[in-house]
């Protein structure tokens, strides 16, 4: 019968199966379309499951029955913004604390889609309403802690995370916060310790599969082969690549598991060996590259390798020395891969990238890959570059490079090569705050927003100083 089959579903539901109570739900919802409990509960499992793209058309049809419902309101919103629709999730959420203003989970949620518009003061609001509903509101606090460390009020940024693991120790998202927070005030000890929790992540966990080998300590190797997985971007494997050699130093042999296009430029470095994240190779122990620090105890003072530690191969370099002439050049790019989901807040419009200035006995160059090195005025080399062994030996052969936070800027940095590294106001945590210098590269100078968003000013000042470069 269907009601036994909506009962089931429920207990489901309760028992913390919403995948399956989903299912359950469907089939009682086809033999009694109108049942509005049916529907409604639909819409709760489909959420709590991550089933967005399903669940939204059926809050739209839960509300048109009863729009006065505060609670679908606050689901519709959930799902509008994990679909990427964060200013319809805030006008979702807006109606439902008009209908139940005490309800801090839509504070809260609010407060997630203002963040994800980049309102971080309407976010900071809504967090701080949240919890005044309910001041043990973990996730509130973990948000907050987000938001404040975003604005760079990093002693407050800790202490809300703080807050929230006093109620959940084991919330790996406070912990992934409080570390951003860490980091970026120059505590790397304490910063990486909790970066740890990163492999523990909703967001991330799925990137860290379990390997059969154990797993490096950071003790002496005696010759034992470590295989380094790689992980995050290309810019996060080249700015880490510094520390195989501190496995080389305890004795052992290295083995980097990265992109492919990398794998031509880290395999140059001395005693290690690279290999594509697709292969298997053979090995003693393992290590994630992003946790070498944390085993290794890096603070500022002990960063490895500033001064350069990659290196071009001399036949490309003169080949592009050949090809670029005489004359001073100067490398630019401007955008990072659009695939990354804070793109948008690192890359230069394209509207700016296509009015680049005429500077005496000055040429840029594009070191832009794919459908962004169409706006620059600029040849696009995109093809003459198929990995980062070419980028490199193209580097290597300019005078300077200009770029903003993608890989592009760690291979000039790893290769000692002159950059300008230009910084959205609210950086990532490697660059700190408030310092035109960084330890991770003795040849990098830091240009950052005044205002966030605004680079027009950044972009003015940077080739301000170019001409008296």
């Amino acid at each position: 019968m269907p009601d036994d089959i909506y009962v089931d579903a429920l207990t489901t539901l309760r028992d913390g199966d919403p995948a399956e109570a989903a299912d359950l739900l469907l089939r009682a919802l086809r033999r009694q379309p109108g049942h509005a409990g049916i529907r409604r509960n639909l819409v709760r499992a489909l959420v709590a499951a991550g089933r967005f793209a399903q669940a939204l058309p059926h809050a739209d049809a839960a509300l048109a029955a009863d729009p006065r419902d505060a609670e679908l309101h606050f689901l519709r919103g959930t799902t509008l913004n994990a679909l990427g629709f964060p200013t319809r999730a805030c006008a979702a959420f807006h109606n439902a604390v008009m209908l139940k203003a005490e309800h801090a989970p839509s504070w809260l949620n609010w407060g997630n889609a203002s963040a994800d518009l980049d309102d971080l003061d309407a976010a900071e609001a809504m967090y701080r309403t949240a919890l005044s509903f309910d001041p043990a509101l973990p996730e509130a606090q973990a948000s907050l802690g987000y938001v404040l460390t975003r604005q760079g009020r990093l002693p407050e940024a800790i202490k809300a995370c703080n807050a929230a693991l006093r109620s959940r120790p084991e919330m790996a998202e406070a912990h992934w916060n409080r570390a951003i927070a860490l980091l970026l005030s120059g505590n790397l000890p304490a910063g990486f310790a909790a970066y740890e929790w990163r492999k523990r992540h909703p967001a991330y966990r799925g990137a860290f599969p379990p390997l059969p080998a154990p797993e490096w300590d950071g003790r002496a190797l005696e010759g034992r082969t470590v295989l380094v997985r790689g992980e995050q971007g290309a810019g996060d494997a080249i700015h880490f690549a510094r520390f195989l050699a501190a496995i080389r130093d305890r004795g052992g042999r290295p083995i980097l598991a990265c992109g492919p296009a990398l794998v031509p430029v880290i395999g140059l470095m001395p005693g290690t060996q690279t290999c594509a994240w697709s292969e298997s190779v053979p090995h003693d122990v393992w290590i994630d590259q992003m946790s070498l620090p944390f085993r290794l105890g890096i603070t500022e003072a002990s960063i490895p390798a500033a001064g350069g530690y990659l290196t071009a191969d001399p036949v490309r370099v003169a080949a592009w020395a050949q090809q670029l002439g005489p004359g001073r050049h100067v490398g630019l790019a401007l955008a990072g891969n659009p695939a990354n989901p804070t793109n948008h807040r690192r890359s230069v419009p394209a509207a700016l990238m296509r009015a680049l200035p005429a500077i005496d006995r000055v040429r840029f160059v594009s070191l832009q890959h794919g459908s962004a090195a169409r706006s620059l005025p600029l040849s696009d080399l995109t093809t003459a570059l198929p990995d980062y062994a070419e980028t490199a030996a193209l580097i290597a052969a300019l005078d300077l490079v200009i770029s903003v936070d993608t890989s592009v800027a760690h291979l000039a940095g790893a290769l000692g090569k002159p950059v300008w590294l230009l910084l959205p106001a609210d950086p990532d945590w490697r660059w700190m705050l408030g310092r035109s210098d960084t330890p991770w590269y003795a040849s990098m100078r830091l240009f950052r927003q005044d205002r966030r968003g605004d680079w027009a000013p950044l972009l003015e000042r940077v080739f301000g100083e170019l001409t008296t470069w």
